[in-house]
């Protein structure tokens, strides 16, 4: 018999800043308690970027948008979707150091936690973006 695989977890949440916590909050709540030493720091920092790049290039607050995640393991890896309805690409730049506001670092923190990465069209309307953090089975 084949092994049943773990139904991912989903959340919305409305496209505004104090979205950005509760979502690195749900992440972390559903991850097993013997992976979080593992990857809860490098997953919760995955989860602001991309919710915060979501909120602020992607969806319109005034417009009563979402940005979706979705959180599923896979391969030895923990991949994490965060989706807005916004049809822009992000584009990896490399930031300057005294860049204003830490505009532009957010994927290059992505690039270089992350073991791989993509954006991705969603099929009806909007954009996705999947990273992943390996782990290891078992603790």
């Amino acid at each position: 018999m084949p092994e049943i695989p773990l139904v991912p977890a989903h959340w919305r949440f409305p496209a505004h800043p104090n979205s950005v916590r509760r979502a690195r909050y749900a992440v972390a709540e559903s991850l097993p308690q013997f992976l979080r030493p593992h990857l809860g720091d490098d997953l919760g920092l995955l989860t602001s970027e991309l919710v915060t790049n979501a909120i602020r290039h992607g969806a319109c607050q005034a417009d009563g948008d979402f940005i979706e995640l979705v959180l599923w393991p896979a391969d030895g890896h923990y991949w994490l979707a965060v989706s807005d309805p916004g049809d822009g690409k992000p584009v990896l730049a490399h930031p300057d150091s005294d860049a204003e506001n830490g505009r532009g670092r957010g994927l290059f923190l992505v690039d270089r936690l992350a073991s791989a990465w993509t954006v991705r069209s969603r099929p009806t309307r909007g954009t996705s973006v999947i990273a992943g953090l390996p782990f290891r089975q078992g603790g």
